[in-house]
């Protein structure tokens, strides 16, 4: 076994993780990021979700870093050779023509865009990047973290540091190092929400969804297999209304019903009512933006309503491996169906849809990893609740170390099936929900912050996550160059003043 040290160690790729191992590298302080996957970045990369942004993200409400990953992801689409000239000079435009996104865009493009970003302090040796990484246990005494013991393929390190962060998507570093933690949905009795559940259950969590990748070819047969559980899923019934999973009906969770989906962008029903369309949804490339055919192909991610996996979680249960496979199974066999059996005009089936492996890094189209929404969540010395960041409630934390807006929007969820929608006005993200209320020198750095299970709905989303990774490596690096804990930092009222200006220095708003 080996021994390394370094001043900060992150373990998890997540998209937190990334921006906390960047930040916590450009203050000068050696830091190591220890990643689960091949991939860097989460769930902009890895899961392949395209950002998740509120309606102000053009002119305000990010970091200047996230700024910057924005500019840059416009300007490489400026610069191709191949593109239309109506986007040349556009300011803003969204490169997969999505609905869901104002950035939708490869996450093969993400990743490059990130490893530019870490570049500089890869080079120097400030940082240093470990992939395919496995968490075996966590060393701790009293309250601290002594060490970490991590496999990676070519080696086995005990890993030894000053601040241990968790950019894990599933909170690992928490669970192993002992922290206490919640997750699932909390009582109205524990959080004083009005909307919270009468009865606890940490079982009862948003689900995860395997995300996959396919170009529409317009013609041909791309088939695949046949998918192990195809039957299964092809007879399971959602548990919100009569329809079959696989079928064009997914949930709304603004109301919690079934909503009929179309394919493209100007369907209609019987009735003439214009259907939501999928394909568009989370679209990532679109051809129409090309010239001379250099994207012959619209490409997608199937990350829809249908394929969210309700039926069980993939950490604290007893078949966590055997619901990571059924989330798998859930979108291969949603991906045949669509391919088979999907009603459309003329007939059935779209046997052109065709698994995009490439863009994603697989070789099947499936993502490296499926999309988690809720994590393990520090029990923290401040815990945001919906009362706060409700349109009625405290938006601004006097210990504000970022911002973010998002509606809390929980999809179905894994016990009870419910669903949970509400709009919020911007909030800013306090400092007290990043430490622990006992460990001293772990922090959280992704959606593993103290939120409870609501307001995770709105804490989890790209420039809010991006924006708590960033402020976790500052604050790592911070406390150790004054000499201070985050506790005192948040305690003292010209500690934090100090603290804040360093943020801001960093190019972090804090207040809207």
């Amino acid at each position: 076994m080996k021994e390394l040290s370094a001043d900060v160690i992150i373990y998890g790729g997540s998209l937190g993780g990334t921006l906390a191992a960047y930040s916590a590298a450009k203050t000068g302080r050696r830091t190591f990021l220890f990643a689960e996957s091949d991939w860097i970045g989460g769930q902009l990369t890895v899961q392949a979700v395209p950002p998740d942004e509120h309606k102000f993200i053009e002119e305000t409400g990010c970091t200047a870093s996230y700024r910057a990953y924005r500019k840059k992801v416009r300007e490489h689409y400026r610069s191709h050779p191949y593109i239309i000239d109506s986007l040349k000079n556009k300011d803003y435009f969204c490169p997969g023509g999505s609905t869901v996104s104002r950035l939708a865009h490869p996450p093969k493009l993400a990743l490059k865009l990130l490893m530019e970003m870490l570049e500089p302090f890869l080079a120097s040796g400030t940082l240093k990047v470990f992939y395919s990484s496995l968490l075996k246990r966590a060393e701790v005494c009293g309250d601290e973290i002594r060490a970490l013991y991590i496999v990676c393929p070519e080696e086995e390190y005990r890993v030894t540091g000053k601040y241990y962060l968790d950019g894990s998507d599933e909170g690992e570093l928490i669970y192993e190092s002992g922290c206490e933690y919640t997750s699932g949905a909390e009582s109205r009795e524990e959080t004083g929400e009005p909307s919270a559940a009468c009865l606890a259950n940490s079982s009862d969590r948003q689900p995860v969804t395997w995300t996959l990748a396919f170009a529409d070819r317009r013609k041909g047969d791309f088939v695949i297999e046949r998918p192990r559980e195809y039957e299964y899923f092809r007879r399971l019934i959602q548990p919100y209304d009569k329809y079959p999973v696989l079928s064009m009906y997914g949930p709304d969770s603004a109301t919690g019903k079934a909503k009929r989906f179309g394919m493209y962008d100007g369907e209609m029903d019987e009735a003439g009512k214009r259907l939501f369309g999928l394909f568009t949804y989370r679209r990532i490339v679109c051809a129409a933006h090309f010239k001379d055919e250099y994207e012959p192909y619209d490409v997608t991610l199937l990350n829809w309503p249908q394929n969210d996996y309700f039926m069980g979680n993939t950490f604290d249960s007893e078949n966590d491996a055997e619901n990571r496979e059924a989330a798998r199974q859930l979108t291969l066999s949603f991906f045949y169906w669509l391919q088979t059996e999907a009603p459309r005009e003329g007939g059935k089936g779209y046997p052109f849809f065709c698994p995009d492996g490439e863009i994603v890094g697989t070789e099947n189209g499936l993502t490296k990893s499926y999309y988690v929404r809720e994590s393990r969540r520090i029990k923290a010395d401040f815990t945001v609740r919906e009362n706060e960041i409700s349109p009625e409630g405290n938006l601004a934390f006097f210990d504000s170390v970022g911002v973010g807006s998002y509606p809390i929007d929980l999809h179905i969820t894994t016990v009870t099936h419910s669903f949970f929608y509400k709009p919020s006005k911007p909030f800013t993200i306090p400092l007290g929900a990043f430490i622990p209320v006992r460990m001293k020198n772990l922090l959280p750095a992704c959606k593993n912050i103290g939120t409870t299970h609501l307001t995770n709905g709105c804490f989890r989303l790209h420039p809010t996550e991006w924006n708590i990774g960033e402020a976790a490596g500052l604050l790592a690096a911070y406390s150790l160059d004054y000499g201070v804990s985050p506790r005192e930092i948040r305690n003292d009222k010209n500690k934090l003043k100090n603290f804040q200006e360093f943020l801001i220095s960093n190019g972090i708003q804090l207040y809207w």
